[in-house]
């Protein structure tokens, strides 16, 4: 891989900080045979709640000297940074998010803590990042237009401090090709379909609904095909903005079910991976309106952005018993793993709830969640 007078410095540097930060793109690149690295316009680091790095982590971040050179934000924490008491944590794993938080935004991280970075500071078409959390990354590359890898939150974290990323992989036009054409046939759930499809496609697939998607399906279908398999990008036929840039390819999948069984009885709804949008919350508003208090317990989540710009529908929603978290999600967060079995409206999370936090998970539309609480 060709390096400039500047990236051979910075891979030489006295400071021991950026000197890593280099050798670890530099040994990506080489691996993924990239030919130079590239400015990126942002990074995104995943991996930072407390729950998933431990002690030994935290104390990596504590020994980082540079500052970041990009805007960079942060997947979300293992816990809502002022109601984790609520959510049932103890203080000691509060204190030590905490610790975390701090060494992140002491080299000049923003403390966003969200899945979905992309409702706070939306990338342009064409952008090259640095993004780790696999529901982002495919939401940028596929909806957005942008060009990112599937960042580890290491690798992420090295290019937001030197600024660059190797060039390989969907930073590069020929590497966004389609492979497969996947027909979906009747009004089937997005997010289940992404889950069934993820680790049977090989390649960037190109989807052909029966409709037009919302841009909220968009991000679910994305975070569950990232989440069941190695997707990290996808084109929607007459809606995502590269599907006319190539070729229909001729090999084709149809879909025309797409379920799984409902095999235990949920104690806790959770809604929110990703993070939920603010037409997200306003729909579930509306649909919890003709409802009295839930007999189950519902968790929403979403980014403490989006939070704040709802505070008064977000009260009314409290003021039913319905809880609303920032900064966290049910993945990431230990608080999750007192429940027996959670019900979710996401691929995502019928994913990884088993794997990461040892509970059952059910799926159901947003509908038949919050009437599965209420009634």
């Amino acid at each position: 891989m060709d390096l400039s007078r500047e990236e051979e410095r910075l891979l030489e540097s006295d400071n021991p900080t950026i000197a890593k930060c280099m050798e670890i793109l530099v040994a990506l690149g080489e691996i993924f045979g990239a030919d130079r690295l590239i400015p990126i316009k942002s990074a995104h680091i995943s991996g930072i709640s407390y729950k998933n790095i431990g002690e030994e982590g935290l104390e990596w971040l504590k020994n980082l000297n540079a500052k970041v050179r990009v805007r960079t934000t942060l997947n979300p924490a293992g816990m809502d940074l002022e109601r984790w008491n609520e959510m049932g944590l103890d203080e000691g794993f509060a204190r030590k998010q905490i610790e975390v938080l701090k060494a992140l935004e002491s080299i000049g991280a923003e403390l966003t803590l969200t899945c979905t970075p992309y409702y706070i500071h939306r990338p342009s078409f064409g952008d090259h990042l640095a993004w780790a959390e696999s529901s982002a990354v495919v939401y940028a590359n596929s909806v957005i237009g942008a060009r990112t890898n599937r960042e580890s939150g290491i690798s992420a974290l090295a290019s937001a401090i030197i600024g660059k990323t190797p060039r390989y992989g969907l930073h590069i036009k020929e590497n966004r090709v389609p492979a497969v054409l996947v027909k979906v046939k009747g009004d089937l759930n997005p997010s289940m379909v992404g889950y069934k499809l993820g680790n049977e496609i090989d390649g960037i697939p190109i989807f052909k609904f029966d409709r037009k998607l919302s841009d909220d399906e968009l991000k679910q279908l994305g975070a569950s095909l990232a989440s069941t398999g190695n997707v990290a990008m996808f084109h929607v036929v007459d809606q995502t903005p590269e599907w006319r840039d190539f070729e229909i390819p001729r090999e084709k999948i149809e879909v025309d079910k797409a379920e799984v069984e409902d095999d235990c009885e949920p104690d806790l709804i959770a809604l929110g991976c990703p993070h939920l949008s603010a037409n997200e919350i306003i729909e579930i508003a509306k649909i919890v309106e003709k409802y009295g208090k839930p007999k189950k317990r519902v968790w929403l989540f979403t980014s403490r952005h989006v939070y704040e710009n709802l505070d008064n529908l977000i009260k009314r929603l409290e003021g039913k018993g319905i809880k609303v978290f920032r900064d966290t999600c049910m993945v990431v967060s230990p608080a999750t793993e007192r429940f027996e079995c959670v019900m979710v409206n996401s691929g995502k999370a019928l994913t990884y709830l088993p794997k990461l936090r040892k509970v059952k998970a059910v799926f159901g539309s947003t509908n038949e969640c919050l009437r599965r609480a209420f009634e």
